[in-house]
C-alpha cells in the first residue's frame, strides 16, 4: 500500500486526528422529499384521466380505457420547494364504487371532477363528497383538502352547468372551484398546485397540534363525525 505523503498526513491529522488513514468522509443522506397524495374522483367520462395525463406528461389523451385505479408520481417545484405528488386516478363507474373506500382512506386531498357539459356528472359530485366524508369520518370537513373541478371548459358552447351553479355548490361546501380543460391545458396546473397547497397547509396544522400548539378546547373545537361502517 502506498504511504501517505508527510504533508498530506499532517493536514489529515489536523482535520481527523491521529489516524488519517482510517478517516472516512461520510456523505449526508439525501433528505426525502415531501409527498402529497392526491385522489381523482368523479363520474366516468368527465376527464379525470385526461387531466392527470395532461399534468403528468403535457399530453392530451382523448380515449382512455377505464381501470380500477392508476397511480402516478412526479417530482415538481411547489412555491420554490421540491416535492413529490402521488396521483391516484380512480374509476368513476358504479361497478367500482365498492372498492373506492380503500382508495379514499389513503388520500390526503381530493380533486372532485365533473364535466360542465353534463348535468348528471355535476349531480354525482355530491355522492362522491359524501362518500369521502364518510370514509374520512375521523376528520372534520375543513380538515379534508378538496377542490371542485369543472372540466371540459373548451366545450363552453355545450355547457349544461353554469359557473354560478357550480360556484354556489363550492361556496356551500366551503371549497375552491376551478374550471379546467384537459385538451387546452387551461388551469390544469392550477387545480393540482392549489390542492397541494391545501394539503401542505393541513399537514402543517397537524404538525403544530402534535407539537402541542394550536390545541382547541372541547367547547371551542368542531366535533368530528361519528364513523359508520357499512
Amino acid at each position: 500500500m502506498a504511504s501517505v505523503p508527510e504533508g498530506l498526513r499532517r493536514f489529515l491529522r489536523s482535520v481527523f486526528g491521529k489516524n488519517p488513514q482510517r478517516a472516512r468522509i461520510t456523505m449526508p443522506t439525501p433528505k426525502a422529499l415531501p409527498l402529497h397524495k392526491v385522489i381523482m374522483v368523479g363520474s366516468g367520462g368527465v376527464g379525470k384521466s385526461a387531466l392527470t395525463l395532461q399534468f403528468m406528461y403535457d399530453e392530451f389523451v382523448e380515449d382512455y380505457e377505464p381501470t380500477k385505479a392508476d397511480s402516478y408520481r412526479k417530482k415538481i417545484t411547489l412555491d420554490g420547494e421540491e416535492v413529490q405528488i402521488d396521483i391516484l386516478d380512480t374509476a368513476g363507474q358504479e361497478d367500482y364504487a365498492a372498492i373506492r373506500d380503500n382508495y379514499f382512506r389513503s388520500g390526503e386531498g381530493f380533486l372532485c371532477v365533473f364535466s360542465i357539459t353534463e348535468q348528471e356528472s355535476f349531480a354525482t359530485t355530491t355522492e362522491f363528497r359524501e362518500q369521502i366524508l364518510r370514509v374520512k369520518c375521523d376528520r372534520t370537513e375543513d380538515m379534508i383538502p378538496f377542490l371542485l373541478v369543472g372540466n371540459k371548459a373548451d366545450l363552453a358552447d355545450k355547457r349544461q352547468v353554469s359557473p354560478e351553479e357550480a360556484g354556489n355548490r363550492a361556496t356551500a361546501w366551503k371549497v375552491p372551484y376551478v374550471e379546467t380543460s384537459a385538451k387546452t391545458r387551461e388551469n390544469v396546473d392550477k387545480a393540482f398546485y392549489d390542492l397541494m397547497r391545501k394539503i401542505r397547509e393541513q399537514k402543517a396544522r397537524e404538525n403544530q397540534k402534535q407539537n402541542g400548539k394550536g390545541k382547541t378546547t372541547p367547547s371551542g373545537g368542531r366535533s368530528k363525525r361519528k364513523c359508520v361502517i357499512l
